[in-house]
């Protein structure tokens, strides 16, 4: 059973099986207490939901101040009527249910034989009417009939809703499964293809086995032939002498003169003979006979012996960037990168991902060959070339599914039809720490883009300057060092001229409407302005780093209130959540701060380092759409989500989703988080997780040293571009 505390947003979890309800009644009330103590941290001042994670403020008394659950509470009173037993209480609240269901009046479970006719809305529960005159007496209260079919009416509308998705799941589920199907099949395929590889392999392994053999055999043969020839030589060699030898030696001891006469010439001649004879005494061949067979290199290639290809890309979460999804020259290749990710948007390091892409004309016609390059890293590079100008679609299809934002929509045109920039929006990049050199000028307006489109893009990735205002010096629209910028929902841009030491007020199309502000150390003057925001009620919120507090200014300029001070030792920027709490990042102290609006601290969290729950001269911070605090680590090459920390994204280079010093940041309204990047002078995009997404295409106007950073409440990124001294505003279609 789940109970939720819905006024204070507390949650209590508890899970019970054969309890007696008298005992479970007291256990519920020591539990709601202890159970929230034991989670909230010592001198705590606020509560976070461990679900939610909506944090809020605690009574003065602690725990035992909350307000009561009712539900909970009528509950309790229900089950402990008779302290014997459990079961007839139990089949009350049936029986009620089943009446309810019925159409049958309600009996108040807390005043017997009285009909439930009244609605708490505070509560979201039905009543009679001793109950509004007693527990309920504060709350608002309403005849049950005047809200039954505002409920009916809201039910049916989610029941509509759930009803429609029912073909989405149908179509998901049956995609799934002929997914899952081919899977199957390939693996079933893939067992066939290694079964028939390696019954191939044996096969050759014997016939070269049985080659081998068959060599040794005839090499063998050979060499005993020659070795038999010579050895019957000899033994023949040799009987003739044993013969010889006999016969002589017989004749010379046992024959008669006459006899050794007779046989002398002939015995002589032979014994001679035997005597000069050359026999073949000399071995005539080896027994060198060795079989070396290197098994080492095979055993490793054996080993090594086959690759499994695969890779846990999705399409819809994998991105495509580059202007030639949108544009393209005719006649000039065109390339773009499409970066694959997994179901979690993590991004695929591994390659070989079936990735086909396919560019048509308006009559379905393929309209150029497109090439698909494997970086093997997880990206993908996509050329093509097109030949006549007209309108396109572009499809990427990555394992059958498109990529996200996939088919775009293409357009080529000549490259004499290209439009050259007006003369006077020439402009020149300059170091932060220069002098002079630029061209004082009010906001200037790019012509409408030829590429422009009313088609949303689930993507940020074609975006582009709209205009830029301002340059070095101290007039109005002019600055000197500008940090931090806002804007605020009736369409005004605020922008923190620091060295200037003042604030600058403009509308959402760049025209200058006010400024305000005084060089000092005084309670409402400045001294150095970095951080600024506008909260729910248009009060501006400014961070002073020299003056280490917090002001607030009415949003005509006036000096409202300060805070932080004695707290803060350099504020750096400033935001405002959804309760209405003011966060500031302190720069020097490496800590992030949570104000309430009158200056009563909350809490705060971070300390100097490089671990997770660390900061390295933190500089901008923004609020997501789950109320959690976004915050740039300048020194640490990072961005961190925090309250508790949840996790961090970005490391220390110049490639994708990397940073050299991040500074401002801004959620837009899908969560997906934009982050300044200060040393390598450009904007980038990453999605709710801390995925990159894409860059913001500043190219016309190159940035140097980017600051704060803001969505506008047009839906445009407005950036203090600090080194150039001026603030641009860029399309962003979300």
């Amino acid at each position: 059973m789940i109970f939720r505390q819905n006024k204070k947003n507390v949650h209590i979890f508890i899970l019970f099986k054969g309890f007696h309800p008298p005992a479970f009644g007291k256990i519920i009330n020591i539990l709601q207490v202890l159970c929230l103590q034991n989670y909230i941290p010592p001198q705590s001042l606020t509560l976070s939901c461990p679900v939610c994670r909506q944090t809020s403020i605690l009574p003065e008394k602690g725990v035992a101040a909350l307000q009561n659950n009712f539900f909970i509470t009528n509950l309790m009173e229900v089950l402990q009527r008779d302290p014997e037993c459990s079961q007839p209480e139990a089949c009350s609240v049936l029986e009620s249910v089943s009446a309810a269901a019925a159409g049958k009046p309600l009996s108040c479970p807390n005043h017997e034989g009285k009909v439930m006719e009244f609605y708490c809305e505070s509560c979201e529960t039905a009543m009679c009417l001793d109950c509004t005159e007693g527990e309920h007496r504060e709350h608002v209260t309403v005849p049950l009939r005047d809200v039954l079919e505002q409920h009916k009416a809201a039910l049916k509308n989610q029941l509509d809703a759930i009803h429609n998705r029912l073909p989405q799941l149908t179509a998901a589920i049956e995609l799934v499964n002929e997914i899952s199907q081919q899977l199957t099949e390939r693996k079933n395929e893939a067992v066939n293809e290694i079964n028939m590889t390696f019954e191939e392999l044996e096969r050759a392994l014997h016939q070269r086995k049985a080659a081998i053999i068959t060599d040794l055999e005839n090499i063998c043969s050979t060499k005993q032939k020659v070795l038999q020839a010579q050895l019957s030589s000899l033994l023949q060699g040799k009987e003739h002498i044993q013969s010889s030898c006999s016969f002589t030696e017989q004749a010379l001891n046992h024959g008669s003169a006459t006899e050794v006469l007779l046989v002398q010439k002939q015995m002589s001649e032979r014994v001679s003979a035997l005597a000069c004879h050359d026999f073949p005494e000399r071995p005539h061949e080896n027994a060198h006979l060795d079989c070396q067979i290197e098994t080492e290199g095979l055993r490793r290639s054996i080993q090594n012996l086959g690759v499994l290809l695969t890779t846990g890309a999705v399409g819809h979460t994998s991105v495509a960037t580059g202007e030639g999804l949108r544009h393209a020259l005719v006649g000039q290749h065109v390339t773009v990168t499409v970066t694959t990710k997994d179901k979690d948007s993590e991004l695929v390091r591994t390659g070989n991902a079936v990735l086909r892409a396919e560019i048509t004309g308006q009559d379905g016609v393929r309209a150029a060959e497109v090439e698909v390059v494997d970086n093997k890293n997880g990206t993908y590079e996509v050329g093509y070339t097109l030949k006549s100008e007209g309108e396109y679609s572009f499809s990427l299809m990555l394992y059958g599914q498109p990529v996200r934002g996939s088919p775009f929509r293409l357009r080529a045109i000549k490259p004499s039809d290209v439009p050259q920039s007006p003369d006077d929006v020439k402009r020149r990049v300059k170091s932060p720490s220069g002098t002079g050199g630029h061209i004082r000028q009010k906001a200037v307006r790019r012509p409408s883009s030829m590429y422009s489109t009313t088609k949303k893009k689930e993507n940020p990735i074609e975006d582009e300057l709209i205009y830029r205002v301002g340059s070095r010096g101290r007039e109005k629209g002019e600055f000197t060092n500008l940090q931090g910028i806002s804007a605020s929902i009736n369409g005004r841009v605020i922008v923190a001229d620091s060295n200037n030491q003042c604030i600058q007020v403009f509308t959402n199309d760049g025209q200058f409407k006010a400024r305000f502000g005084v060089r000092g150390r005084s309670p409402g003057q400045l001294q150095r302005p970095t951080g600024v925001a506008v909260d729910t009620n248009g009060d501006i919120i400014v961070a002073d780093y020299d003056n280490r507090w917090i002001s607030i200014f009415s949003p005509d300029g006036k000096f409202k209130n300060k805070i932080g001070a004695g707290r803060l030792m350099g504020p750096k920027g400033v935001a405002v959540d959804r309760n209405g709490h003011i966060i500031a990042v302190d720069n020097k102290a490496c800590c992030v701060f949570i104000f309430q609006s009158n200056g009563k601290l909350v809490t705060k969290f971070g300390a100097r380092g490089t671990s997770d729950r660390q900061f390295a001269g933190p500089h901008f911070v923004a609020v997501n759409n789950k109320n959690e605090i976004v915050v740039t680590d300048f020194h640490n090459h990072s961005v961190k989500v925090n309250g508790e920390f949840l996790f961090k994204f970005g490391s220390h280079g110049e490639g994708n989703g990397q940073f050299n010093a991040p500074t401002g940041v801004a959620v837009d309204v899908n969560g997906n988080i934009i982050v300044a990047d200060w040393g390598n002078s450009r904007i980038q995009v990453f999605d709710s997780s801390g995925s990159f997404l894409s860059y913001i295409n500043t190219s016309a106007d190159p940035l140097y040293g980017p600051q704060g950073l803001a969505l506008t409440s047009d839906g445009h990124v407005v950036v203090a571009d600090s080194g150039n001294h001026c603030f641009k505003v860029y399309r962003y279609l979300q």
